[in-house]
């Protein structure tokens, strides 16, 4: 809580000197080790995305989010390109740099430029893209671009309540949890309540020295198998 008080000795919140507007998302294409994020364009990655998704065994990747599973590709296509043209919610290409192959998607959504907050969102991450290093660096090459080039100071990931496996992916990318909105939404035909997280920029140096660690050749054996958690990493820089 804030122990600054104004003149008439009420509690107010710290001051934000040579505070302005952030500039809106523009970049079209943000570089990584492992993978690159595009701006999505249905016409270069709606085919490569849709053979990525079919190959997960059944459709319980889509159960949280507002739309699919798709049953072809013509149907999400049409999905893809009216993502395209969104620029709010403003969806990536998650592209895997060793096969030029999109393998998932990722949007930056509720862009508030007036108060620098803005949510990371629409995360449909396909089964090539899973537990390797790329579903980490894409995250990490987002919050990069909106922490140190647009200045933002809130960084927000929310998700339905009871998708534990979204819940467990904040976290462990060092999100803190802040509460849950009940009743928040309604999608799909049933109701959602809206757990909520966030990073903060003041939090945002300590965050992101543990990535660079995460993400250092040297965490990776022979297989590819990551030597430290980020959880350890994190405890590690936090000593």
């Amino acid at each position: 809580m804030s122990t600054l008080t104004n003149e008439y000795g009420q509690p107010v919140g710290a001051p934000v000197p040579g505070w302005s507007p952030r500039p809106l998302p523009s970049a079209e294409t943000l570089e990584g080790t492992y993978c690159r994020l595009e701006r999505l364009d249905a016409e270069r990655h709606a085919q490569d995305l849709f053979t990525a998704y079919r190959a997960a065994p059944d459709g319980r990747d889509w159960t949280y989010l507002g739309v699919g599973p798709f049953d072809d590709e013509a149907t999400y296509r049409q999905h893809a390109e009216a993502a395209a043209r969104s620029t709010d919610p403003r969806h990536y290409a998650v592209i895997d740099r060793k096969t030029g192959k999109a393998v998932g998607t990722l949007a930056l959504m509720r862009i508030d430029p007036t108060h620098g907050v803005i949510e990371v969102g629409h995360v449909t991450f396909s089964p090539l893209l899973k537990r390797t290093p790329i579903s980490t660096e894409a995250q990490f090459i987002l919050m990069s671009y909106v922490f140190d080039e647009l200045g933002y100071r809130r960084y927000e990931w929310k998700c339905d309540s009871l998708n534990a496996p979204s819940r467990a992916a904040a976290q462990r990318l060092g999100f803190t949890f802040e509460g849950v909105f009940r009743q928040a939404l309604v999608y799909k035909g049933r109701t959602r309540d809206t757990a909520w997280f966030s990073i903060l920029d003041t939090e945002w140096p300590a965050q992101k020295r543990v990535f660079q660690a995460w993400l250092a050749a040297g965490n990776f054996d022979e297989q590819g198998q990551q030597r430290k958690s980020l959880g350890e990493l994190r405890k590690l820089h936090a000593s």
